[in-house]
């Protein structure tokens, strides 16, 4: 049996006891680490490389979402909150559930099919594919067999992502994270969240405010890359 890390970030304590509870009927999932607030959830999101995290969204200081535009590389998100009003938000950062408290033992296990099969799906996926494998789209009626040297880039749309590549662009039911670990990490580079930009089209790159950069593809399409990732670009590219 694949054995998956969980964080568990939520400032009630008595909160995180009940998410545990529930875990001990999934053996698979192993709570390696436990904060209440953001800025510990971050250092031990960054260190312990978990697969999932529950999320709390109201916390001191920052919120989950503050905690989520913070990293660079995002796991599996199911966020856990009193508030059912940050549904819809929660879903455009590509969260795999959202658990109103007090979460119901039976809301709970559905929830954990749906993280099963995620992550069953992102450890079928690790290997990155060469720049000259071709794959398969079928978005509706119509099918495409594209080499992954032609996409441009690829943006996230909740719980699918849309692949533009020459006059085309198609949807595939892929999260964001799962299409990531397909790519070569030399040639495509996630500028922020919700994009993916294939470097190879850059035709220039513009400082923008707060020291982060633009990029404008051949296309002349134009890309705004996040703070943090803006310096990872700098680096990633210089000498």
């Amino acid at each position: 049996m694949e054995k998956y890390n969980v964080l568990l970030i939520d400032d009630e304590r008595l909160a995180r006891e009940e998410v545990k509870r529930y875990l001990a009927t999934h053996p698979e999932f192993i709570v390696v680490g436990e904060a209440d607030n953001a800025v510990d959830g971050k250092h031990l999101i960054e260190t312990k490389n978990p697969h999932l995290v529950f999320l709390d969204i109201q916390m001191p200081e920052k919120t989950g979402f503050d905690l989520l535009d913070e990293l660079t590389t995002v796991p599996e998100i199911v966020f856990t909150t009193a508030y059912s009003a940050y549904a819809a938000k929660a879903f455009e950062v590509n969260a795999l559930d959202y658990l109103v408290k007090p979460i119901r033992e039976e809301r709970f296990a559905k929830s954990m099919e749906k993280v099963k099969e995620e992550l069953r799906s992102t450890g079928q996926t690790r290997t990155a594919f060469s720049m000259h494998h071709k794959i398969f789209i079928k978005d509706g009626e119509d099918c495409h067999f594209v080499p992954l040297a032609d996409i441009r880039y690829i943006e996230s749309l909740e719980n699918y992502a849309r692949l533009h590549f020459n006059e085309d662009k198609a949807m595939i039911k892929k999260s964001l994270n799962v299409i990531e670990k397909k790519l070569d990490p030399t040639v495509f580079f996630r500028i922020n969240r919700k994009q993916i930009i294939n470097i190879q089209y850059i035709k220039k790159v513009i400082p923008h405010f707060n020291n982060r950069l633009k990029l404008v593809l051949d296309t002349d399409e134009t890309f705004e890359v996040s703070s943090r990732q803006s310096v990872r670009f700098k680096n990633w590219n210089s000498l």
